[in-house]
């Protein structure tokens, strides 16, 4: 069966229609209104080998907040819809992936119970007009919505755009390992019998 997933959501403050397709090729049409979102979320789709279509508008003349945490939201709920019963996944997944100087790592466990531990020491507010603890709050939708434990981090690294990049690339990486179907997986991957 396909793993697709549409997502529509409409409030006083956001309008984005997003669809995921896990078992794709990276194919993306992407726009939020946002240049650096678009680019790191077609980072993801990229490196993550999953089809990705944003259309979101939102009140940015405000500020981005509400348009990145409502793309987050929407992600989180495809990735859920997306995966089921999650059978026959792994469940898991890591990536470590180096941008330059800067070296991100990622770890996902598609466990139901949503956990975010988030380390990525920026030294700027900003990476031109995007607000980097936005970074923080995309990610915390996302594990909020898809109900899975992330761990995200950035070891090192100089460069604020180098940093964020390579994170989103590690986690394009390791959700595409942790959905990946697995023959030896009968069922789903938990001593619970579900997840």
């Amino acid at each position: 069966m396909p793993r697709r997933a549409r997502v529509f959501r409409k409030t006083k403050e956001t309008e984005i229609k997003l669809e995921l397709n896990l078992d794709g090729s990276g194919k993306q049409q992407i726009s939020t209104s946002i240049p650096f979102l678009d680019h790191m979320l077609s980072l993801f789709a990229t490196h993550g080998f999953f089809d990705l279509i944003v259309q979101a508008k939102g009140d940015t003349v405000v500020d981005f907040h509400h348009t990145v945490e409502d793309v987050g939201i929407c992600l989180g709920g495809a990735l859920r819809q997306a995966l089921g019963g999650k059978e026959g996944i792994r469940r898991y997944g890591s990536a470590f992936v180096p941008m330059d100087e800067s070296l991100a790592s990622v770890h996902v466990d598609l466990s139901g119970r949503p956990c975010l531990v988030y380390h990525l020491p920026l030294r700027r507010r900003k990476i031109g007009d995007f607000d980097t603890e936005l970074v923080e709050e995309f990610l915390q939708a996302i594990v909020n919505n898809a109900a899975i434990t992330l761990h995200a981090q950035v070891a090192y690294g100089n460069n604020g755009h180098h940093m964020v990049e390579s994170l989103f690339k590690a986690f394009g990486r390791a959700l595409q390992q942790a959905v990946s179907r697995d023959k030896g997986v009968r069922g789903v991957l938990s001593t619970k019998g579900r997840l």
